[in-house]
């Protein structure tokens, strides 16, 4: 499960997206909570969901309870760094690398 990055990290990091992490500092931009940061506290993969800090709605029994928001919705602010996301944005690709991956030397000819 990825999330964009804000506009500030894609040009720290050479990367459009990253996989989301608990730890991660978030903006949703996307639907009734729109404008709201926070931590992600929970990643449910199996339900392809986030939970976000501050973001949940409160039962009629006085609870609250956390909204799954999904990670297209959000847009990533801070990275939760540690010595496996390093390597990862090492090994990915930028966008020129990309282009020279995709370059016609590679396909075969169409006719």
């Amino acid at each position: 499960m990825s999330s964009a990055l804000s506009k500030e990290m894609k040009d720290k990091y050479k990367v459009g997206s990253m996989p989301i992490r608990k730890g991660d500092r978030v903006k949703i931009v996307r639907g009734g909570h729109k404008e709201k940061e926070g931590r992600v506290e929970t990643v449910y993969r199996r339900r392809w969901v986030i939970h976000v800090e501050g973001v949940s709605v409160s039962k009629p029994s006085g609870d609250s309870k956390p909204i799954g928001i999904h990670p297209s919705n959000v847009v990533i602010t801070e990275l939760k760094m540690d010595k496996d996301r390093t390597a990862m944005i090492r090994r990915r690709p930028t966008g020129k690398d990309v282009a020279a991956a995709a370059g016609d030397d590679d396909m075969p000819e169409l006719s």
